[in-house]
């Protein structure tokens, strides 16, 4: 239905328009009834619908509507599934439509800075690639079905202690290659019809104030043609966060944000022209949803119980399989020992928190997997609230493990170790778990352990089992996509998304994490996850991008269109992939870039392509990547844009960061010369380096014939005296002459320099 926003616009009071930038209640935006504008609903995600049962005045954890509750988005992005994210995407949005949501907040784009940050099982990766890439294709599959995302939170949030007043302080550089980027890919491709700014400051300014990412950035640069809402309760100065960008502020003020912006206006700080323009974003995505609202929608619950095990079992990661111990046979005893077999811990704690249609019982799924062929036993092992050791459900325990042929155990984080609101203290299981591990252990040889956790966990224990299976927190159907995994019904093939160190102290930010007070300072810049690891040469628990499965992969046959291209043009990359195993499988086959020859700082090598391919036993695909400038390029802060410098460019294909197996090496011209200007205190070396001023910097050495420093480097020769001259300023040099080169004579070679540069 075609509306005149401008139109509705003028005819609308200050107070309507400023009423418009804020909600009704916690949940709904507020409606102009004379002029037949409505109210929409913004509910939580993202891996499920979170809406409120009752009353839509009140926060709420606890009491909402039964909702599919999908694995999150720790466990999603290790399915490595571009095509599954889209189709958990359209399940989300019909039960969205079901249920009259405009909105679902969510997916969540923040890096994994550190695995400490009690909201990582909420959010994607370490590496921006893959995150973007998650959080396009959830986007995309909630917004085909009429409903809009909330791409959050924007930016730099990556840990809970102070979040609502942390500061953020990172190098521009690593802001645009590390954090901004990770939501950069899922702007551009997906349009998010609304993205929620953070609660916490960047670079001493507030995120919902921030006028270089709401609007330079997000809205100029990035062409984002939504809204941007208010994390809840993240507005802090209500009139500069509608002039930096920020539309929305959730929930209701109860009218005081409403003041705040028509004091403003009237008083000209703020110009009538910018709640104007926030009023027509509005409006365009509340007309957007109740044209796209679809009337007498439903959704089939069983169906998404399906789709929920599928994508559970596609994000499950295979970590260890000595002796090829999984699959295990379905006969003789086996035995299955932890609480959580019973009691799941299936999701992540806060604002994302479902209820589940229905759940899983593991041990029951197990039980009905198995068949009558084999006798399935079970022992609690610990108790599931505290962490003290229980001597009397310890012996139960390994009594059971002996009875057995092998013992799946099943440990992790209860959820009280990890939630929003709070960070973690430490990588630690909880001792009764890790206790438990180790006494069956000695008892029985045949141990598998299945983790559920959302993020990282150290594993002292790792030597004494034969096979680890992560499942992390595989939402309501985790039990049938554990069972599928563990008895060969299912064949494993989720990778990591993030690196697994050895202990908390390998990490990146250890040293800086969560700050002093109201400050944190990314001090580990570019090198964040696999890229610190990997210029470190630390070698972590698991590598990023890791997993088994149980069949069998060859590359061969890497190839490249191109051996020499601009930045301009794009390049084909194509690698055949065999199964050379004995039962179907799926592989995620991994593109990493590596720049060189480099002049600025940069990591070992960036994601920049992947491809998850099925095969049955001895088929062979060819899977092709295309890579264009932003492959090869970084982000110049004095460009105020990705540059790619001239020079080769290895192209690395892996099965995890870890294990490359394939290379090949191409040469890509820039087409943008950067303008170097040459000063009293540029170094000789960097002019002799340069390509374009190095032949004219030598003639101009030559009028230094009677420079004893130059006389003395063509006498001695050496290395020492080499570096010497090269890291002479030329004002030193002119200095050394004794006479030969005046003052005058410097400043002409400097003008000439720089408008060869030019």
């Amino acid at each position: 239905m075609e509306r005149d926003i401008q139109q509705l616009i003028s005819q609308m009071t200050i107070e309507e328009k400023a009423g418009l930038c804020s909600g009704l209640n916690f949940w709904q935006t507020k409606a102009v009834e004379r002029l037949g504008i409505p109210s929409i609903m913004l509910t939580d995600g993202p891996h499920g619908l979170r809406k409120q049962r009752g009353g839509l005045d009140h926060l709420g954890f606890a009491d909402s509507v039964l909702a599919t509750c999908f694995p999150s988005a720790a466990g999603l992005a290790c399915s490595w599934d571009r095509k599954l994210m889209e189709q958990v995407g359209i399940a989300l949005g019909e039960e969205c439509q079901a249920e009259d949501v405009a909105i679902l907040l969510g997916p969540a784009a923040n890096i994994k800075r550190s695995p400490l940050c009690g909201r990582n099982f909420e959010y994607f990766s370490e590496d921006p690639y893959l995150s973007s890439e998650m959080a396009t294709h959830h986007i995309k599959g909630v917004q085909s079905q009429g409903v809009g995302t909330s791409l959050k939170h924007f930016a730099v949030n990556n840990q809970e202690h102070r979040r609502m007043t942390v500061d953020a302080v990172v190098d521009e550089r690593t802001l645009r290659e590390i954090y901004l980027a990770s939501f950069e890919g899922a702007v551009k491709q997906a349009q998010p019809w609304t993205v929620m700014c953070a609660y916490n400051k960047v670079n001493g300014e507030y995120c919902s104030e921030h006028e270089d990412l709401l609007t330079r950035i997000l809205k100029e640069e990035w062409g984002h043609e939504g809204f941007v809402v208010s994390d809840w309760g993240a507005v802090n100065d209500r009139a500069k966060g509608l002039a930096a960008g920020l539309e929305l502020e959730m929930p209701s003020s109860n009218g005081l944000g409403d003041r705040k912006i028509v004091d403003a206006v009237k008083s000209g700080k703020l110009s009538e022209e910018v709640l104007d323009k926030a009023v027509e974003r509005l409006l365009r995505v509340v007309f957007q949803a109740v044209d796209r609202k679809k009337e007498h929608a439903s959704f089939d619950a069983e169906a998404h119980h399906a789709l929920a095990r599928t994508v559970a079992r596609e994000s499950m990661v295979l970590l260890k399989n000595e002796h090829g111990i999984l699959p295990l046979k379905k006969d003789g005893t086996i035995a299955v020992i932890g609480a959580l077999a019973k009691h799941p811990r299936y999701q992540g704690g806060g604002s994302s928190h479902i209820n589940p249609t229905r759940l899983d019982d593991i041990y029951e799924e197990i039980r009905r997997t198995a068949g009558a062929e084999a006798s399935i036993v079970y022992a609690e092992g610990y108790p599931l609230d505290i962490d003290d050791i229980d001597d009397r459900l310890l012996q139960e325990a390994k009594l059971a493990a002996t009875q057995a042929k092998a013992a799946v155990i099943f440990a992790g984080l209860p959820e009280r170790y990890e939630s929003e609101a709070y960070d973690r203290q430490h990588l630690r299981i909880p001792d009764n778990h890790r206790k438990l591990i180790e006494a069956v252990a000695e008892v029985q040889s045949n141990v598998v352990v299945v983790l559920s956790n959302g993020a990282p966990v150290e594993m002292p224990w790792i030597d004494r089992v034969k096979g680890v299976l992560e499942g992390y927190l595989g939402g309501q159907a985790l039990g049938g996509a554990i069972a599928d995994l563990l008895f060969g019904d299912a064949n494993p093939c989720g990778k990591l998304a993030e690196t697994f160190p050895k202990r908390l102290s390998h990490n990146p930010s250890h040293l800086n994490f969560p700050g002093e007070g109201d400050k944190v300072e990314y001090k580990e810049g570019l090198f964040v996850g696999y890229r610190y690891y990997d210029a470190k040469q630390i070698e972590p628990l698991f590598p990023f991008g890791h997993g088994l499965s149980y069949t069998t992969f060859e590359y061969t046959g890497m190839t490249v269109d191109k051996r020499e291209i601009q930045d301009t043009e794009t390049v084909r990359i194509g690698v055949r992939v065999r199964n050379t195993g004995e039962l179907p499988g799926k592989e995620i086959v991994q593109l990493y870039v590596r720049d060189a020859e480099v002049s600025v700082i940069r990591p070992e090598k960036e994601l920049k392509g992947f491809e998850k391919v099925e095969l049955e036993p001895g088929e062979e695909k060819t899977v092709e990547f295309v890579l264009d400038k932003r492959a090869f390029a970084y982000y110049n802060p004095e460009l105020q844009d990705w540059h790619v410098e001239t020079g080769d460019f290895e192209i690395l294909i892996g099965k995890s960061s870890a294990k490359l197996v394939l290379q090949e090496t191409i040469r890509v011209q820039s087409t943008v010369r950067l303008k170097k200007t040459v000063t009293r205190n540029s170094l000789v070396g960097d002019l002799l380096d340069d390509p374009q001023l190095s032949p004219i910097f030598r003639e101009m050495l030559r009028k230094y014939s009677e420079n004893k420093v130059m006389n003395a480097l063509e006498e001695d020769g050496s290395d020492m005296m080499l570096e010497f001259v090269r890291n002479m300023p030329l004002r030193v040099l002119a200095a050394f002459s004794q006479g030969a080169v005046t003052e005058e004579m410097l400043e002409a070679d400097l003008r000439r320099l720089n408008e060869i540069g030019e």
